[in-house]
């Protein structure tokens, strides 16, 4: 189908005060970097979705954000690798401006001892996940609009026991600079952000930290000796939303974990 070329893409503050009024669907959202995004949106007068599967984790995480002074803020359940439970969910959220993806999981197993089937849900969650989102957003999203995938560290420092994982973060920025092509006729802007560890629930479980020195010790070994908030990570989700002249760019947050 043949896309009508647009005017420019419109200008707007670049600073993330420049989301006020604006709706941003979170799928993702009831913890971690999505939750997290969530609170920093409400804080600058964002309207605020959070789409998460867990009913009970999302409430939570609705009834922690309504706290802000002012905030607006709806949370819908979906399960977010399933693209017709996400058009609901848009369509719920009524008009959305923009679009972050931060669900995903992370598997791991060596090659010879891990079948695909085992890997099977991690790779599909991050692939077609992104990409079904991209398509229910890229119906909706007016000119300006954009999508935030989620990338990570790993892909451009590799971890034994973590190929199927990392080869779908890849797969992801693929697909993150590929639409960014392809959307840019419909004024659409399509960014990722690699992050490095963050501390969230999900990165303790994986890495078997149970307790803060554990997370501690650990994030002594990153070069700014310790692992990144929710806060700074999301934080960089807000930029690329904000910024009107970003598209296809991968944000590396890490602490500088990519340098050693």
């Amino acid at each position: 189908m043949s896309v009508t070329t647009l005017a420019p893409v419109p200008i707007s503050s670049p600073l993330p005060a420049g989301l006020r009024g604006r709706t941003v669907a979170i799928v993702g959202g009831s913890s971690g970097i999505g939750l997290a995004a969530g609170a920093l949106l409400a804080s600058v007068g964002a309207r605020v979705a959070l789409v998460a599967r867990d009913p009970g984790r999302l409430a939570a995480a609705v009834d922690r954000l309504r706290t802000t002074p002012g905030a607006s803020v709806l949370g819908i359940t979906a399960d977010g690798t399933d693209e017709d439970e996400l058009d609901r969910a848009l369509d719920q959220a009524g008009s959305v401006e923009h679009v972050l993806v931060t669900a995903g999981g992370f598997g791991v197993g060596e090659l010879l001892d891990t079948p695909r089937e085992q890997v099977r849900e991690v790779v599909d969650g991050r692939i077609w996940g992104a990409y079904g989102a991209a398509r229910a957003a890229a119906r909706r999203l007016p000119a300006g609009g954009s999508i935030t995938f989620s990338s990570g560290v790993y892909l451009a420092r590799p971890i034994p026991g973590a190929s199927a994982a990392i080869a779908a973060i890849g797969a992801v920025e693929g697909l993150t600079r590929a639409l960014a092509v392809e959307l840019a006729p419909r004024r659409l802007r399509v960014n990722a952000v690699r992050y490095g560890v963050v501390d969230t629930p999900l990165s303790r479980g994986s890495m078997a930290l149970g307790d803060d020195a554990a997370v501690a010790a650990a994030g002594q070994a990153v070069p700014l000796g310790r692992f990144g908030t929710p806060q700074e990570a999301a934080s960089a989700a807000l930029f690329l939303m904000a910024n009107n002249f970003a598209t296809g760019t991968v944000l590396t947050i890490d602490g500088g974990q990519s340098l050693v």
